[in-house]
């Protein structure tokens, strides 16, 4: 049994309807026995970005697309397993900074989570999660 975990731009392809992400977790959910989560951390990005682009909106029109978009990232996160940055998450992340691991803090701690939970991290960002030694990666979007 392999434990799926969702990259932030996996989740903004699952959103979109990109055809093979959706096939795939579709496929996962369905007819295995894997199991597929995605992080608070890509929580927290989806969301940041939504309420960024609420406060950057100047007209009637795009205050109210902001604010279906935030609702459809409520929606899409209500029928998903989160899983959550822990103190192990927070070792392996302090571990990987200490050797010298530069990318993003963000894309560290989802890799940290990934790491706690022994998981395989859906992803296009293979260059930068590439980085981190040990890192199992997977692109369904290909």
């Amino acid at each position: 049994m392999n434990c799926y975990i969702m990259d932030t731009d996996h989740l903004s392809l699952y959103e979109r309807n990109h055809p093979q992400v959706c096939a795939r977790i579709i496929r996962t959910r369905q007819y295995s026995s894997d199991t597929l989560f995605t992080t608070v951390v890509s929580l927290e990005e989806q969301y940041a970005g939504r309420i960024a682009q609420i406060r950057k909106a100047t007209t009637p029109q795009a205050v109210v697309g902001a604010y279906s978009k935030l609702k459809q990232i409520f929606a899409l996160f209500s029928g998903l397993d989160i899983l959550e940055y822990d103190l192990k998450a927070d070792q392996y992340f302090r571990e990987f900074r200490k050797a010298g691991i530069r990318i993003s803090t963000l894309d560290l701690r989802i890799a940290a989570i990934t790491f706690t939970h022994n998981g395989i991290l859906l992803s296009r960002n293979l260059q930068d999660f590439g980085k981190v030694p040990g890192l199992t990666l997977q692109d369904w979007s290909v």
